[in-house]
């Protein structure tokens, strides 16, 4: 299948490792051209200069050292879309993980720290991005739409989404309510063209997941044990991540919004 991402420009935050840099990945293998941006500048150059190795054809990356929380960030990858490659069709937010803990363990400060970057790092991005897209923020800009099948923003979020997660609080605070404005904006941004959705993964492969394993002893032997509870009977792989996140950036998931996408070899029991 053609994905039609050829020459298509998207912003990837949190790109630089784990599931962002496998969506990016996924991206630039197809043909599409990539801004990534990740807290540290060595990271987000180091992940750059990864993708340009293996991106096909007509492909390109760019970087920008940037965080969430940060209220300057959109602006600034936006802007940085628009020097590099004079357009702008979506973007995978990848907002990160949060520590874990319980609530009666969890202080203030990481509540607070959490919301700034997870949750209203990912929301001002996506406030953003929706007058670009449709092209009403008054500036040069609507590519996306202009592009003939209008842009996607595809939120990473996290199993919490349907069903609370142990020893992960903050997550299991965060993530609903960010899945609830995704809704929201797929509803105000579709008469534009505009799609929104977001992608639950489960046990993916990634160094965040063996780092959440290793809490729990041994994180091979705690892969493995928790394997038995898949239905897949395996942990995902990054790429596998990455090729959904691809399709549902791309014109041919046209008709996909307002979607919560689990890619969790069936882990997710809720309906």
């Amino acid at each position: 299948m053609d994905l039609h991402l050829r020459d298509r420009v998207y912003l990837v935050t949190g790109g630089s490792r784990g599931l962002g840099f496998a969506a990016a990945e996924a991206l630039v293998a197809e043909g599409a051209r990539v801004v990534l941006s990740a807290p540290h500048e060595s990271s987000a150059a180091a992940a750059a200069a990864r993708l340009t190795q293996d991106a096909a054809e007509g492909a390109g990356v760019a970087w920008v050292a940037a965080d969430n929380a940060d209220a300057a960030t959109p602006d600034r990858l936006i802007a940085a879309a628009e020097d590099r490659f004079g357009r702008l069709d979506g973007a995978l937010v990848s907002v990160g993980g949060t520590p874990p803990g319980t609530v009666a363990t969890t202080p203030d400060v990481a509540w607070r720290t959490a919301f700034e970057s997870v949750f209203l790092g990912a929301v001002r991005l996506a406030r953003q991005l929706g007058p670009y897209l449709t092209g009403t923020d008054g500036g040069a800009s609507g590519h996306g739409s202009l592009a003939g099948t209008g842009g996607s923003v595809v939120f990473v979020l996290a199993s919490s989404v349907r069903v609370p997660l142990a020893e992960l609080a903050v997550s299991n605070g965060l993530f609903p309510g960010l899945a609830g404005v995704v809704k929201m904006l797929a509803e105000e941004l579709g008469p534009s063209g505009v799609r929104m959705n977001a992608i639950l993964p489960v046990r993916i492969a990634t160094e965040r997941v063996r780092q959440l394993d290793a809490l729990s002893g041994d994180p091979d032997e705690v892969r493995a044990r928790k394997s038995e509870d898949i239905p897949l009977r395996r942990y995902g792989e990054p790429e596998e991540f990455g090729r959904v996140a691809a399709f549902l950036l791309s014109p041919a998931a046209s008709y996909i919004t307002g979607a919560m996408i689990p890619v969790d070899g069936g882990s997710i029991r809720a309906i």
